[in-house]
């Protein structure tokens, strides 16, 4: 058989793109603001993952353009060899002292996180546990490992302690989970993990790639939200999102960093974060740092964009955070309510299998600090105004 066949057969891009509904690779010509310019219109983005709207912030891109000029374009190396920085240290010393952590280290992007942390901590014989609805990352960094993966139903500890009770008592065990989940929007549930974790012997490692600079004590996360900073073992982060650059984080102690730094395949042969996104991120960071209201202003947004919705009768789905799901029943459907929010000017979103069951699929609406309530008010009017359109609006407004 042709290896190639795969792709040949290959033909729902192909069919979204004749019905005029394919919702993905739309460019960019402005930058990543709560308004932009895309494929020549003006379009309100509510599908960023740039929560505290830093992305535009003058200081931070005036850092990046000052390291592009000091470092260069590139490291051209690994962290391992040649291509530390300075400014890479600086990120790591900043970020281990505000997660209250004894060390960090970085990595090239997000999803490389993910995979150079769980496939160099989980060996053979261990056991990781894997909520079912964490990110693809945490799914492939597990396949990468030696380990056995462990999947059990979102958020459902009693079926996540059936899986712990029924493992290897002597087995090495890690439970890792999404802090904020970066579909629902919701929280996991942080302080029934932990003692389960100490239960059953097992560490626990929490995904903040949505949570940082989203919810807890200055934009700490998870573990801050809940008051359990000192029983979460690794924290995992992204530069991405609130940080308004490129890479990502693991804190965690420095013991455990180190052993990580020295046998990680995905860190020690992936070239280093680039000069401009290491100042990018660590500017970022001082500035939620200085500015510890801007984190407060996304949540009072949020809730401003959640009651807009509410009034108008959208269905949405609870959270307490900025990503906030609509849902839209099957595929066909999202795709074509999603083309025409686009059209109407709002961008979002669609999530679909296998992100969720076929017919639980979604548009994922998510806020930024930067957002005005004049703007959101706009958006949530076409929204509205799609949704009746199509006979999506109901009396539920609120779903569980």
């Amino acid at each position: 058989m042709d290896i190639f066949s795969k792709c040949n057969a290959f033909t729902s891009a192909a069919e979204a793109r004749a019905a005029g509904i394919y919702p993905y690779f739309h460019a960019l010509e402005s930058m990543q603001d709560i308004e932009v310019v895309m494929e020549g219109k003006r379009r309100i983005m509510l599908g960023s993952n740039n929560y505290l709207g830093l992305t535009t912030n003058p200081e931070i891109i005036e850092a990046g353009i000052k390291a592009f000029e000091k470092y260069g374009s590139g490291c051209s190396g690994s962290r391992f060899l040649n291509g530390t920085l300075k400014l890479h240290l600086e990120l790591e010393k900043e970020l281990a002292d505000f997660f209250y952590k004894e060390a960090v280290m970085t990595f090239s992007t997000g999803f490389q996180t993910n995979l150079g942390i769980i496939s160099s901590i989980v060996g053979l014989g261990d056991y990781v546990y894997c909520d079912r609805e964490n990110h693809a990352s945490i799914y492939d960094g597990c396949k990468l490992s030696y380990g056995k993966r462990i999947l059990y139903n979102h958020s459902d500890i009693e079926d996540l302690e059936n899986k712990l009770k029924n493992s290897p008592e002597k087995a090495g065990k890690l439970i890792v989970t999404d802090g904020v989940f970066s579909m629902r929007g919701d929280l996991c549930k942080l302080p029934e993990i932990v003692a389960l974790a100490k239960k059953y012997g097992a560490r626990v490692m929490v995904d903040d790639a949505h949570a940082l600079g989203v919810i807890g004590k200055g934009g700490r996360g998870t573990a801050s939200h809940f008051g359990l900073e000192k029983e979460v073992d690794i924290y995992m982060g992204t530069f991405s999102k609130s940080l308004a650059s490129l890479g990502g984080y693991m804190a965690a102690d420095e013991y455990v960093i180190d052993y990580v730094k020295h046998t990680s395949r995905p860190f020690i042969f992936s070239a280093s974060i680039t000069p401009a996104s290491c100042a990018t991120a660590l500017t970022a960071l001082r500035y939620l740092k200085k500015h510890p209201e801007i984190v407060e202003q996304l949540s009072e947004i949020a809730n401003h964009l959640r009651a807009s919705l509410e009034s108008r009768s959208v269905k949405i789905c609870k959270s307490n955070t900025p990503i906030i799901p609509i849902y839209t029943k099957d595929i066909i459907t999202t795709l074509s309510v999603n083309k025409q929010l686009y059209d109407a000017g709002v961008y979002v979103n669609p999530v679909l299998p296998p992100a969720t069951p076929e017919n639980d699929c979604m548009l994922r609406v998510s806020c930024m600090a930067s957002h005005t309530k004049d703007i959101i008010n706009e958006a949530a009017s076409i929204i509205a105004e799609v949704l009746a359109r199509n006979n999506l609006l109901g009396n539920t407004a609120v779903i569980q």
